[in-house]
């Protein structure tokens, strides 16, 4: 049997022989599953992986429950405290899982990617989840392209624009060319977020910069971020006025609604286009987002949402039988299609399946969805932040306490001493690796 034929029948072969026998024999078990991810047409899909596990264990309830972006780590810092934690949390960042695990609270995950099928994840995808006791605390439940530059092609040749910009300098020059009409030319966010600093990490990477050392020394205070902060203070008059407090949601209905010329964000740009802006589906498409010099590598912001158990769990058999199950193809292939780019497959032989591939996103954007599946497989984030970096169980808290994105806004928009600003950050960053 191929691994590709195994997967094909994990349901009732692979997972099933490998979770441990007793999962089988527990009666009214209720397990919780909680995701941020939580559009209509990513909760059917959740639904239906969940009629098709339970069709299968009718002595086991799923509850799908939906917590928020920018509003999960309370919601988990309350859930931990108290004990009542759910049993199965999807789409959360692959540093916060990092984060969690350091401080005991995430069971190890080893069994569940066996019963998956190590073989059969992309190469290196678990890499991210290796945790410093040689276990792994997660797995991808996707990968994710986050930081993609998305162009409005109609636009561009409007103004006169005959290729996407690669440097700094010619996207200040199209972004100026295409503000015009009341159409502004990107919506970066300037907020005391997680998103603003998430983006601005990759700011910092595309000006040749890093936030850390590869072996964890803090190192933000180098000539990438200075030029990275110059850089995002100059876009900032090609941002719609309102980009003051921009997170996620807002910088993403900027561009799809048609107000900004360029966007910042994963590919659920085109499912969006498609079922709320149609008359630009023609008009879109997206690269890897600009960098200082061409002599810098492009740097993907891949946050690898994942998929993991809380320590705390009661259930942890049955949450683990679940997990497994959450990869059966059709079920995946659903999920994956809920969002079409947005969320991208870390299996390698669901990508090649012919159920995946019949999308009609999928069909009609395929270089981008191809160009973002292969950034996203090169992509990094704060707890990962280079192939030489090691992993940085701190990122979550870094990122929590936005340290980052109030350097930001102390810089760019109160106009604070860049060289007082960056001093501080560094500071508070070096006190939360230490506490």
């Amino acid at each position: 049997m191929t691994r590709r034929t195994a997967l094909m029948g994990l349901t009732a072969t692979t997972a099933m022989a490998t979770m441990p026998i007793k999962a089988r024999a527990q009666s009214d078990t209720t397990i919780r599953w909680w995701s941020p991810q939580g559009a209509p047409a990513q909760v059917a899909a959740y639904q239906f992986q969940i009629a098709k596990f339970q069709a299968l264990h009718p002595e086991i309830t799923v509850v799908f429950e939906t917590t928020s972006d920018e509003g999960y780590a309370p919601q988990l810092a309350a859930a931990f405290s108290s004990g009542e934690v759910p049993d199965v949390v999807t789409h959360l960042p692959s540093f916060a899982v990092q984060s969690y695990y350091a401080n005991g609270m995430v069971e190890p995950f080893d069994d569940v990617i066996n019963a998956i099928g190590a073989d059969d994840f992309y190469p290196g995808a678990n890499d991210v989840f290796r945790t410093s006791d040689g276990n792994y605390c997660g797995t991808g439940i996707g990968n994710s392209a986050a930081n993609m530059m998305w162009l409005r092609t109609d636009l561009m040749e409007q103004a006169g624009i005959d290729k996407a910009p690669v440097t700094w300098d010619e996207m200040r020059a199209a972004m100026a060319a295409m503000q015009t009409g009341g159409i502004y030319g990107a919506p970066l966010p300037y907020g005391s977020n997680s998103m603003t600093s998430l983006i601005f990490i990759g700011f910092i990477h595309q000006a040749g910069g890093q936030v850390f050392s590869p072996d964890l020394q803090v190192a933000i205070d180098n000539e990438g971020t200075r030029n990275a902060l110059e850089f995002y203070r100059e876009m900032r008059a090609y941002c719609p006025p309102g980009a003051t407090n921009y997170s996620w949601g807002e910088s993403l209905t900027g561009f799809v609604s048609g107000a900004t010329a360029s966007g910042i964000y994963t590919g659920r740009v085109l499912a969006n286009v498609r079922d709320q802006n149609p008359s630009l589906a023609d008009h879109i498409t997206c690269v890897t987002y600009p960098r200082i010099s061409e002599d810098v590598a492009a740097w993907t912001f891949n946050d690898f949402p994942s998929v993991f158990i809380p320590a705390q769990s009661q259930n942890k058999d049955a949450a683990k039988m679940f997990a497994a199950f959450l990869f059966d193809p059709e079920g995946y292939i659903q999920q994956l299609h809920a969002a079409p780019g947005h969320v991208l497959p870390v299996i390698e032989s669901i990508n090649s399946n012919p159920l995946y591939q019949d999308n009609d996103i999928i069909q009609k954007y395929p270089e981008e969805v191809d160009l973002m599946a292969a950034a996203a497989a090169g992509g990094f984030n704060l707890g990962y932040e280079s192939a030489d970096h090691a992993s940085n169980d701190k990122a979550g808290e870094i990122i929590g306490s936005n340290v980052i994105a109030d350097l930001v806004q102390r810089v760019v928009l109160n106009g604070d001493n860049v060289d007082e600003a960056i001093s501080n950050a560094s500071t508070t960053i070096e006190q939360i690796m230490q506490g």
